[in-house]
């Protein structure tokens, strides 16, 4: 494997993106994560509360570190389904908001970060939404969107960063 970038995210975790040789297969553009790994990183980040005041708190640190890094990304926090917090920087479009919006609905619904759904389904050989049957225009297994869990209640809002690759939105996430 060969490390091609780092990047540590608001709370201070290092994501690595990792390619393997030149024998990469096509499908798989997630940076060599595995689906164990990836439910460990949703574990190990759960929180032990989050009120609104917390959720905007994270919006801000999360824009703090992208504005420190002139990076072009549209930021959301959700918590129980309401955006209570949202940014976009220079160099981002209405496209990066709907992807948001896509990447949103994905852990909204299966309480798993995009790039877990998406590398689980990869590793399986076949992409999210050939496997769900649900469609691209509503629900994007991008990197990006990573589940704001509260110990011993479970998934209550979402951070979604959208305008990177998608490893990069991950790792800004984490």
């Amino acid at each position: 494997e060969t490390d091609v970038r780092s990047c540590a995210g608001p709370a201070g975790n290092l994501a690595s993106a990792r390619v393997r040789s030149a024998t990469v297969e096509v499908m798989t553009t997630t940076g060599g994560f595995e689906p164990a790994d990836l439910l460990a990183q949703e574990q190990r980040l759960s929180l032990p509360s989050l009120s609104e005041n917390d959720a905007v708190t994270l919006g801000i640190t999360t824009l703090g570190f992208a504005q420190a890094r002139s990076l072009p990304v549209f930021i959301e926090v959700r918590r129980v389904g309401r955006v209570v917090f949202r940014a976009s920087l220079n160099g981002t479009s209405a496209d990066n908001e709907d992807w948001a919006r896509r990447k949103a609905a994905i852990v909204e619904r299966f309480g798993h970060s995009t790039m877990y759904e998406r590398v689980r389904h990869e590793v399986q050989g076949i992409t999210f939404n050939e496997k769900t049957g649900l469609p691209l225009s509503d629900f994007a297994a991008h990197g990006g969107a990573f589940p704001l869990t509260v110990n011993g209640t479970g998934v209550v809002g979402v951070l979604i960063v959208s305008g990177l690759p998608q490893v990069e939105d991950h790792a800004l996430c984490v």
